[in-house]
């Protein structure tokens, strides 16, 4: 049975990124092959921390796995690393500084690109119905003249004669052995006799790129649209980072959110709060019939189901709640005065003096004392 990750890298679910960063260093010093030699259960444990490593740092792969548990994250986790070897180059951000590791002979390997990320302002009809975005974007973009290399087209890269193409030297430091990049070429392995002209031996320039990027309908401020691919670029022919656009959402006049659902205000007056009213609310999609139950106190919710915001990738909807406030009139004209004022004197008789006064009523209609 799979331990859980959490449990593995010895962190709270709540952990954030950089605890989860540091808790996954600490273990990967511990059991680390070279201070481990033939220690299978050492390397057992360093593999299973890289795989928990692998989950947790990926917001979409650790939520999946918060989720569903480790079937969730079933192939995207990193059992399939078949060495440490694997491991330390795909996660070259964590190893990168730390004591010697057999591949600094490999030379500059290829790393992946850094994330970006882009707040965005949408409308909360934006935000209702979903739309499609352009957006203007100035990022570093791979050389098209030197296709990433930096060198010009007909000058010569040479191999570094300090490190041997290696890109990185070791040091001994007691017993560790420290791996830092080479001065000489600054980790590159290599020296450019000429850089291009274009990105100045770069390798990358800087564009402004026209993106277009889909908002589902229902979102809300704070969710996270990731882009895959379209983060800065590789280094050394490695993939490219993605880019993560940050929604904040306007509010809106007329409704207040809770959730995916809306809540309204709804003014009717004192007499058809009393007597019951048909009338209509404004809805997403325009007006709704709305029924006015009698006696209905203000502040009352009526809710109207499915007239709310759609869940982001799901059929269902939020529902639309009305509040009702009753409105007291300010001005009123003499014969209403009149009219209340009996209401009130009708509200405030007794019953057994309802009855004496209709009796007395049907006496003097039939002419008895």
């Amino acid at each position: 049975m799979q331990r859980d990750y959490y449990e593995i890298l010895a962190v709270p679910r709540t952990a954030g990124e950089d605890d989860i960063k540091r808790a996954y260093r600490k273990l990967a010093m511990q059991y680390h092959p070279d201070r481990n030699p033939g220690n299978a259960e050492a390397e057992q444990k360093f593999k299973e921390a890289a795989e928990a490593y692998d989950v947790l740092r990926d917001p979409e792969k650790r939520a999946r796995y918060d989720r569903f548990g480790h079937t969730g994250v079933q192939g995207g986790g990193a059992g399939g690393f078949g060495s440490a070897e694997d491991i330390f180059t795909h996660f070259s951000d964590i190893f990168g500084d730390l004591f010697g590791f057999s591949t600094a002979s490999r030379g500059p390997r290829a790393m992946a690109g850094a994330d970006l990320r882009y707040n965005l302002d949408i409308s909360f009809r934006q935000a209702a119905k979903g739309d499609e975005i352009t957006l203007s974007l100035p990022k570093r973009v791979t050389c098209k003249d030197c296709g990433g290399s930096g060198a010009d087209k007909d000058s010569k890269v040479e191999t570094c004669r300090r490190c041997n193409g290696a890109g990185q030297i070791r040091r001994s430091q007691g017993f560790f052995q420290l791996v830092v990049p080479c001065d000489a070429c600054r980790g590159e392995g290599r020296i450019i006799t000429r850089p291009c002209p274009r990105c100045k031996g770069e390798g990358v320039v800087a564009e402004v790129r026209e993106l277009v990027v889909r908002v589902p309908a229902g979102v809300d401020t704070g969710t996270r649209l990731r882009v895959r691919g379209e983060g800065e670029p590789g280094i050394h022919g490695g993939p490219p980072g993605d880019l993560y656009v940050v929604l904040t959402v306007e509010p809106d006049r007329r409704f207040q959110r809770e959730g995916q659902n809306l809540l309204c205000t709804l003014e009717i007056g004192f007499t058809q709060a009393a007597l019951g009213h048909k009338t209509e609310v404004s809805g997403l999609d325009g007006e709704l019939p709305l029924e006015i139950p009698k006696g209905i106190q203000s502040g009352t919710l009526l809710r109207i189901p499915g007239e709310g915001l759609p869940y982001p990738g799901q059929s269902r909807r939020g529902d639309l709640l009305a509040e009702i406030k009753v409105l007291t009139p300010t001005r009123l004209s003499d014969k209403q005065i009149e009219l209340l004022r009996e209401f009130q004197k009708a509200g405030e008789e007794k019953p057994l003096e309802k009855v004496k006064r209709a009796a007395k009523k049907i006496k003097k209609a039939m002419g008895i004392d």
